[in-house]
């Protein structure tokens, strides 16, 4: 129950800070147009100074849209029952992990193989049959699955 009762204390984190990010991004849009809307006056060091301004908040709203985009994703996630779950692994996300990026798809050790080998991912959802032939263990060797360690969300009625 205490990972149930986490998770949805982490649904409302997302919902708050997708919120708060929407509203950062109608402002900085705003910002944006008004910038284009003023008067160019001024010498050349302030033109220079408005187009990096300008530039500076258009990379800080690309940011803020990918953020957004990661926390839609949580979101769905939550809705189709795996979140928290890794994406390449399918095993847990640490709670406290979830804490500090609430919109992780991979857990540490994934995460630490697609840094440490950023094709990892393609390689691993690549689908060849050399990937299946290679496979580092065997099926008689590879771990069984306990069905009692399996949460399933039974929709309420």
């Amino acid at each position: 129950m205490a990972r149930r009762d986490a998770l949805l204390r982490l649904h409302k984190s997302l919902l708050s800070r997708r919120t708060d990010i929407r509203k950062k991004l109608s402002d900085e849009l705003d910002g944006l147009r008004n910038l284009k809307g003023a008067d160019a006056t001024g010498d050349t060091a302030d033109v220079a100074f408005e187009s990096g301004s300008e530039e500076m908040a258009s990379q800080l709203a690309e940011l803020d849209a990918r953020e957004l985009h990661q926390i839609d994703r949580a979101l769905l996630r939550l809705k189709q029952g795996t979140y928290g779950l890794c994406e390449a692994c399918n095993g847990k996300i640490p709670i406290g992990r979830l804490n500090a990026l609430p919109y992780s798809t991979l857990c540490i050790a994934c995460q630490r193989e697609l840094e440490k080998y950023p094709d990892w991912a393609d390689r691993r959802s690549s689908g060849s049959w050399e990937k299946v032939y290679d496979a580092a263990t065997s099926l008689e060797d590879q771990r069984e699955v306990d069905l009692s360690e399996i949460e399933i969300d039974l929709p309420s009625r």
